[in-house]
């Protein structure tokens, strides 16, 4: 029970990793793609995805669609770079509950996944 993050970048989830754990925050997994991610949220049931927009396998909207039909309960941050605002929208309207813009500040960051806790 805590956090999943999916991000392609390795230092991108080694980034939220740190902040999230320097505010005491459990990581309770990481992947790569969105294929993976909708894999390990049946297996790790976390409380929140931290989720990136551009992956490969499949993509963060495509893959918040899956989690949502999972667990339409699902507490899902997208992290994404500026200019894909449309995407974003897009994976709101699909269920994501809230978005932050990299690089990811860890003020915001914290105070989103405390939201969702």
């Amino acid at each position: 029970m805590g956090v999943l993050i999916v991000d392609d970048a390795a230092f991108m989830r080694m980034t939220i990793r740190k902040m999230l754990e320097k505010n005491n925050i459990k990581v309770v997994g990481e992947t790569t793609n969105g294929k993976d991610a909708i894999e390990k949220y049946k297996i790790l049931n976390p409380k929140v995805v931290t989720m990136d927009i551009t992956m490969p396998k499949l993509d963060g909207v495509d893959s918040i669609k899956e989690i949502i039909k999972i667990d339409p309960k699902a507490k899902i941050i997208v992290c994404s770079s500026r200019g894909q605002e449309s995407l974003v929208m897009k994976a709101i309207a699909c269920g994501a509950k809230s978005f932050i813009v990299k690089p990811i500040n860890e003020k915001r960051l914290i105070e989103e996944v405390n939201k969702l806790l």
